[in-house]
C-alpha cells in the first residue's frame, strides 16, 4: 500500500506546551476563581498544585511564539480533569474552566490559525479518571449501573480510594485514580471514536495518543485512523510509543511517533559522560552510556531505516518533555550538550518538537520539577534562544533539511559529520562533541556540490584539490551550505 502522510508535518516545528505553567492571563477574563491560591509561579512544582496557566496567557505570547519560528502547537491535555497535567480525564467534551473552558480554547484556535499554527490535542484515550460521569455512575450505583462494562471491573465492592481494600477494578499503572476503559465494549469504542471526531470538527489538526500501546483491541487505531482522515485528510496521528514503533507505523494507525529512539542516541552523543544518572534511569530512552561517533551514526542509520521515508518525514522528534527531565539539567548544567543537540535535531528528518521553556535554558528534573512555569524574559539564556532561532529560521529557509536525503559523510572519534540533499540543493552539517579540536577530510565524490559556505556555527574549511578539509573547535557544530 502507498502510505500517506500530512504534508504539513513534514515542515512543522513544534513547541510543546504544558497549559498549566506556560503563561496566566494579564488581563481580566470570565473566570470561575478571581483569588484562586495559586502556587507561585517560580517556585518548584508539586505534584497537586496549580500555578493557573490558562488559555488567554497563551494566545497573549503568540507573537512570543511565531518569532521563534513555531507553526504547530502541541498541547498537553486540556480537557477538565482534577490535576495539574490533566491525564486524569473528567469530560472529554469539555475544556477544563481553569484554562478558560471552550469558549477560550475556540478563541485559541482561531487565533493560532491566523498566523497559520497548527493545533494538536493530547487525547487520553486509555483510561480516565474517577471523576469521569460513567464511572462515577459505578461507584454509586455498583453492579446496577448501566455503565459497569465500560471498565474492567474485577469484584465488589469497588475501593477508589483507599490502599487498605482491593480496588476490584484495573487501574493504569495500577493507578486507582486513572480506570482503564474497557475498549472491547463496542459502545467505548464508539465513544472514542466519537471525541476524535468531535474535536476534528471543531477545528484541531490532529491528535497525539497517549499510551495507545496498551490499547489492545484489535483493528481499534486503524478504525480511529479513518474516521479522523474522513473528517480532515491532513490530520496529524502521533503516538507516544517510546521504542520500536513498526506495529503501529505500517501506513495504517499512526503518521508518526514520539520519537524517543532519536532522543536517547543524540542524549548519549552529545552530553556523553556529563549524563546525570539519576535524572534517566527511572525512563525509557536510554541517553547513557555515552556514544562515539562512529557508534551514534550506526545507530542513527537502524533508526533511519526502521520505518518508510514518508514516516520518518513525519515523526515527531524531541530532546525532552513532560516525561522527561530537561536536557540542560541531564546534562548536568552544560550548555553546548543543550546546543549540539539542537543543532542534530533541527537538521533531521521530521518534525521537531521544543518542549517549552527549553529554548531559554529552563532547567528541571524528572517530574514534576521539569514542569515548571515559564521563566521571565530576566531569566532566559539568551545563547541558547539564539541558537534556536537561528536553527529553526535555517530549516524553514532550506527544504533540504525538512525533506532532504540524509547521508552520514564522516563518523570518526567525536566528529560526526552528515549532509541534507534535496535537488541542487545541500547542506553539511557538523558536530564536533568531543573537548578538543577535530578535523575531517571529505572526499568530493560523497559531495553534491563543491561550493560551500558557513550558514551556522563555528567552523573552518577549505578545498584540497578534490577534497573538503574541514576543523571544528571543541563542542562546537556548524551547517555549510
Amino acid at each position: 500500500m502507498q502510505i500517506q502522510t500530512p504534508d504539513w508535518v513534514k515542515h512543522a516545528v513544534f513547541y510543546q506546551i504544558f497549559p498549566d505553567r506556560f503563561a496566566r492571563s494579564k488581563h481580566p477574563h470570565k473566570r470561575l476563581l478571581h483569588d484562586a491560591r495559586w502556587e507561585d509561579w517560580d517556585a518548584m512544582p508539586t505534584l497537586q498544585g496549580y500555578k493557573g496557566g490558562d488559555l488567554w496567557g497563551i494566545i497573549e505570547e503568540l507573537d512570543y511564539i511565531q518569532g521563534l519560528g513555531i507553526n504547530a502547537i502541541y498541547f498537553t491535555p486540556i480537557f477538565q480533569s482534577a490535576s495539574n497535567h490533566r491525564y486524569h480525564t473528567h469530560d472529554y467534551y469539555q475544556v477544563d474552566p481553569l484554562l478558560g473552558g471552550n469558549e477560550a480554547f475556540k478563541q485559541f484556535l482561531d487565533a493560532a490559525h491566523e498566523r497559520n499554527i497548527k493545533v494538536v490535542l493530547d487525547g487520553v484515550f486509555n483510561h480516565a479518571s474517577r471523576g469521569l460521569f460513567f464511572f462515577h455512575d459505578v461507584l454509586e450505583n455498583g453492579p446496577r449501573s448501566p455503565w459497569v462494562d465500560w471498565f474492567k471491573i474485577t469484584g465488589w465492592p469497588l475501593a477508589p480510594y483507599t490502599g487498605e481494600l482491593p480496588a476490584n477494578y484495573e487501574g493504569w499503572a495500577g493507578n486507582r485514580a486513572l480506570p482503564v476503559f474497557n475498549h472491547d465494549n463496542p459502545e467505548v469504542r464508539e465513544y472514542i471514536m466519537e471525541i476524535g471526531e468531535y474535536w476534528i470538527k471543531f477545528g484541531i489538526d490532529g491528535w497525539r495518543l497517549d499510551v495507545p500501546f496498551e490499547v489492545k483491541t484489535p483493528g481499534f487505531w486503524q478504525e480511529f485512523r479513518d474516521r479522523v482522515k474522513a473528517i480532515n485528510p491532513e490530520a496529524y496521528i502521533v503516538g507516544e510509543v517510546w521504542g520500536d514503533s513498526r506495529e503501529w507505523l505500517d501506513g495504517t494507525q499512526f503518521d508518526g511517533v514520539m520519537n524517543y529512539l532519536f532522543t536517547g542516541l543524540t542524549i548519549a552523543f552529545t552530553a556523553g559522560d556529563r549524563v546525570v544518572l539519576e535524572q534517566v534511569q527511572t525512563r525509557d530512552y536510554q541517553p547513557y552510556p555515552p556514544l562515539f561517533a562512529t557508534e551514534y551514526a550506526a545507530k542513527i542509520q537502524e533508526l533511519l531505516q526502521l520505518y518508510p521515508w514518508e514516516i520518518q518525514l513525519t515523526q515527531l522528534n524531541l530532546l525532552a518533555s513532560h516525561d522527561t527531565a530537561r536536557l540542560i539539567t541531564i546534562a548536568d548544567g552544560d550548555q553546548a550538550s543543550v546546543e549540539l543537540a539542537t543543532l542534530l535535531l533541527l537538521t533531521f528528518p521530521g518534525a521537531p518538537s521544543i518542549y517549552y521553556g527549553d529554548e531559554v535554558g529552563l532547567p528541571g528534573a524528572i517530574d514534576p520539577d521539569s514542569r515548571r512555569g515559564f521563566p521571565s524574559e530576566a531569566n532566559w539564556n539568551q545563547d541558547i534562544l539564539n541558537t534556536h532561532r537561528q536553527l529553526i529560521a535555517l530549516r524553514h529557509k532550506y527544504p533540504a533539511l525538512r525533506a532532504g536525503d540524509y547521508k552520514i559523510l564522516f563518523a570518526q572519534g567525536e566528529l560526526y559529520i552528515f549532509s541534507r540533499t534535496l535537488g541542487t540543493e545541500e547542506l553539511i552539517i557538523a558536530v564536533n562533541a568531543g573537548t578538543a579540536s577535530s578535523t575531517a577530510n571529505l572526499d568530493a565524490a560523497s559531495l553534491h556540490t563543491q561550493s560551500h559556505k558557513l550558514l551556522y556555527g563555528t567552523a573552518e574549511f577549505e578545498w584540497h584539490s578534490t577534497q573538503l578539509c574541514l576543523t571544528l573547535p571543541p563542542r562546537a557544530g556548524c551547517i555549510l551550505g
